[in-house]
């Protein structure tokens, strides 16, 4: 850990999409983003290839709209134990704890809005 003092940063917005082929297609043209990685079963995430803007990702989903969530963001930490604990702490709520195989926990800010604290344990701060 960088100077054993935990740390989050925003790594990824990620978008609920129905369509994937044209919402690929549609943020990649429109950002100029490429994939990090081939797209896999309905995602990607899609990074600036300059290495300023910050990851979006797609998710392909067949829940159509949420009135309450359509986008959300994902922040990464390099101790997401102690940042689950400490947002909590904030006023966040954990609304889905990570299964044995995920590297995320869902939360929800005092406004319900939700957002996720991924394990990003072995990068530093800002990378993605």
């Amino acid at each position: 850990m960088e100077g054993d003092k935990p740390r989050i940063w925003v790594g990824s917005l990620v978008i609920d999409c129905a369509d994937f082929a044209a919402m690929l297609k549609f943020w990649s043209d429109a950002l100029h983003y490429v994939p990090k990685h081939p797209p896999t079963k309905g995602w990607v995430i899609l990074k600036d290839p300059e290495g300023f803007g910050p990851n979006i990702s797609l998710n392909q989903t067949t829940e159509g709209p949420l009135s309450d969530y359509r986008l959300h963001l994902d922040l990464y930490s390099n101790d997401p134990d102690s940042e689950v604990q400490r947002l909590v702490g904030l006023g966040a709520k954990v609304t889905r704890p990570p299964k044995a195989e995920e590297d995320f926990t869902t939360l929800a800010d005092p406004d319900g809005n939700l957002f996720d604290v991924i394990s990003a344990k072995r990068l530093k701060f800002g990378e993605r």
